[in-house]
């Protein structure tokens, strides 16, 4: 398969061509992993450890529950909806054991969008966090789901810490809504339920569906990405060269990962199994928004971190960020959202550390494109990850030169079934080939650029403006700490460039900023609206949502 002539300038890159995978399932992998380090810590959460040993042991037991209270079976859709504590890796480990598909849900969704999802899985059971419960009461009986787990914050962290944790949250924080539930069961009761069980282990092959991962939505109802077992381990092992070649040293087990970013998004799910599967010790951040407490965290030495792009740049903006402890700090990784070069540089400056960009989907488990750590290129995402093939594409399917434009499409054993239960017949060029919607230039050496999402180009009188490089530019005008930019529509142009900009200095002038922008673009890209807002929307894991800011831009 190394038919990639880029690949022989990257030999760091040749060990991990996928040929045949050695497990068949995630679960299998996993659970070789737990024997592997057994005594070794795996997951860290509140300053409350568990090792993988234990982690194994636990998830067995939610398994036996699963099977033999729930009476489970393998295909059927559990749901999870949490943020990141010690409890989504267990329940994530055990739903793989009993066979289940994994339908991962944004703890923040609203009633309406927990019913779609619930709905469009055909989901019968859900692990949900406490502070939750009171929207899924509002839409389970338009849902199939029939079991109904319910976790606390502080179920994991044992003895007095458990009831504590637990007692603040419900009622000193008052952060648990009340809720009516008939029939749910409480996670530390499964877990003790399970214990009284048998487990009985199962057949899962690499091409049954693993996870469903669901889309945004920004072009309407989200969608659930099929992802096999054989997807996400191929993932897995066509990254896993990056470990062994940081900017500063080998990853190996022991060392501490960050991981800030919600585990039901496919990026921090995919880190953790790979993570996991080495050894590393996974530091979950429950709260990263909460600046002050995650900094409290970085304090401690850690080795690695997984962020998005507004998550550095936020963190560089602490006045407290010069307590962050990076002395052993092998190597920072980016992606979800174009890395903006002032935020690489400025990390840079304050660390010495480089930041790695990686380029993927949900579709795509998650990671196609990624830069060697230590040999980054700004303003790229890097080559073709091994087992990958990536072309430039136009709408009806045929590749663009070499340097030019293209929509990126893609090939490789890290590319899913399809979306589920829906007509996939315009999800695919001819040949398998993904359509990603992103548009991409390749060079001649493997490197390529994201010059924006189809979607969001803007068309200034018959010209192309893409948001990326608008917002790359402005934000490194020194008092602008955040930006983001659409198009409006304009009589004269057919769109305008309108950006959104929060201050980093509040004695930024709207006509100070079109002075700069006037230096640094040719007219059709400069922007003809700005529009300063206290802070810009974004998703939960720190994406910027152009789409909230179209719905309420109206140039004036």
């Amino acid at each position: 398969m190394n038919s990639r002539p880029w690949l022989k300038q990257y030999p760091e890159f040749l060990p991990a061509e996928i040929d045949k995978l050695p497990y068949d399932s995630l679960a299998a992998m996993l659970e070789d992993a737990c024997k592997k380090y057994a005594p070794n810590d795996a997951i860290e959460n509140m300053d409350k450890r568990i090792t993988f040993s234990e982690l194994n042991e636990m998830a067995t037991r939610f398994a036996s529950f699963l099977q033999n209270d729930c009476h489970l079976k393998p295909g059927d859709r559990i749901a999870v909806q949490m943020p990141n504590l010690i409890q989504f890796p267990v329940v994530m480990f055990g739903a793989l054991k009993t066979g289940l598909i994994i339908v991962n849900t944004n703890p923040l969704y609203t009633p309406r969008e927990m019913e779609h999802q619930f709905k469009d899985s055909g989901a019968t059971a859900i692990v949900i966090l406490a502070n939750f419960a009171h929207n899924l009461e509002k839409v389970i009986g338009q849902t199939a789901i029939r079991t109904v787990i319910v976790t606390e914050i502080g179920d994991l962290m044992g003895g007095f810490k458990k009831l504590l944790v637990n007692f603040m949250v419900k009622n000193v924080k008052k952060m648990v809504p009340a809720y009516n539930l008939p029939g749910a069961i409480s996670f530390s009761t499964a877990i003790a339920k399970g214990k009284a069980g048998t487990f009985k282990p199962v057949t899962v092959k690499n091409t049954d569906t693993a996870f469903l991962q669901y889309t945004g939505g920004t072009t309407g109802l989200s969608k659930g990405a099929e992802l096999t077992h054989a997807n996400v381990m191929s993932n897995l092992y066509q990254v896993e060269p990056l470990l062994k070649n940081t900017a500063k040293g080998r990853l190996v087990a022991g060392d501490i990962a960050v991981i800030p970013l919600p585990l039901y998004h496919i990026y921090a799910l995919g880190a953790i199994i790979i993570f996991l599967n080495n050894g590393l010790v996974n530091l979950l951040v429950t709260n990263p928004r909460d600046f002050q407490g995650f900094i409290k965290i970085l304090k401690k030495p850690f080795h690695t971190m997984i962020g998005v792009n507004t998550l550095y740049n936020a963190l560089l903006n602490q006045p407290n960020f010069s307590e962050v402890n990076v002395s052993l700090v092998k190597g920072c990784s980016a992606g979800g959202m174009a890395l903006q070069e002032i935020v690489f540089k400025r990390w840079l400056e304050k660390t010495g550390i480089t930041i790695s960009e990686g380029y993927g989907l949900s579709e795509t488990s998650p990671v196609l494109t990624y830069q060697i750590m230590g040999k980054e290129r700004m303003g790229t995402i890097g080559i073709p990850i091994p087992s990958t093939d990536i072309k430039m594409m136009d709408d009806d399917g045929n590749e663009v030169p070499m340097g030019e434009p293209g929509e990126l499409c893609a090939k490789g054993p890290q590319v899913f079934k399809g979306y589920w239960q829906k007509d996939n017949s315009n999800v695919f060029h001819p040949g398998g080939w993904f359509k990603t919607g992103d548009i991409g230039v390749m060079d001649e050496d493997g490197y390529m650029r994201i010059v924006d999402r189809k979607k969001d180009m803007i068309l200034v009188s018959g010209f192309n403006v893409y948001p990326n490089e608008i917002e790359g530019v402005v934000a490194t005008h020194p008092k602008v700490l955040e930006v983001a930019a659409i198009g409006v529509a304009d009589p004269q142009c057919v769109e305008a460039v309108k950006i959104f900009v929060v201050k980093r200095d509040e004695s930024l002038t709207e006509e100070e900023l079109k002075q700069f922008c006037k230096e640094n673009f040719t007219g059709y890209k400069r922007p003809k609206y700005i529009e300063f807002m206290k802070e810009l929307p974004k998703t939960n894991v720190g994406k910027i949502l152009r789409r909230e800011l179209r719905k309420e831009a109206v140039p004036v």
